[in-house]
């Protein structure tokens, strides 16, 4: 089971303030993450993730009883999200398979298993520059689940996807969440924030 705790967070950019004050405990499931472009969704997935650090405040993850803090979970947290790229010269096969001897520690999930459940058979061995946006959006939630991720952080994932890429996407998040992980989900999407177990609201910090 994962646990992410977080106390009293704040992020500002040239003391201009995304948010302050954030304090939240949440234990496994599906945790959405909503509020109006700008209000600071992506920057607090980075933050809590380890991507960005935070102003001030502290994150700490758990996972089976053991703590980890934002610069030891990475191994354990899969990432998705529309600034993430990969490699334009690599075909989608050569990405997941680099993605995947990054991991090589770790167990991994097989490259054509990984292209088979994602539906991205037909453009395997096309470089990803090639791609269209929605089919590098498919490439990119596969690169995510990689390593079996006990920790699916997917920010706005049913960007530029077709409805059957929004129910890989749907049954993506169900697996993570069926199998004692948590998911943390920025989105605006009723249909994402309608798989969410909670939603915590992201307004932006007050000026």
């Amino acid at each position: 089971m994962v646990t992410l705790k977080v106390d009293k967070l704040a992020k500002s950019y040239a003391s201009e303030p995304v948010f302050k004050g954030l304090s939240f405990q949440f234990r496994g499931g599906v945790i959405g993450i909503a509020g109006p472009n700008g209000s600071g969704k992506s920057t607090l997935m980075r933050c809590v993730t380890g991507l960005t650090r935070p102003t001030s405040g502290t994150v700490t993850w758990s996972v089976n009883g053991d703590e980890y803090s934002t610069g030891t979970i990475p191994s354990m947290l899969g990432y998705s999200a529309p600034y993430v790229n990969l490699y334009e010269e690599l075909t989608t096969s050569e990405n997941l398979a680099f993605i995947r001897d990054l991991r090589s520690s770790q167990e991994c999930e097989a490259i054509p298993e990984l292209v088979q459940r994602f539906d991205l058979t037909e453009f395997a061995d096309s470089p990803f520059g090639d791609l269209s946006s929605g089919q590098q959006q498919r490439v990119k939630l596969a690169v995510a689940a990689v390593h079996r991720p006990a920790i699916l952080c997917l920010d706005e994932p049913g960007t530029n996807l077709d409805e059957p890429g929004h129910r890989i996407v749907e049954q993506m998040i169900r697996s993570c969440a069926e199998n004692s992980g948590l998911v943390l989900l920025a989105s605006n999407q009723p249909r994402e924030l309608d798989l969410c177990d909670h939603i915590l609201p992201v307004a932006g910090a007050k000026k």
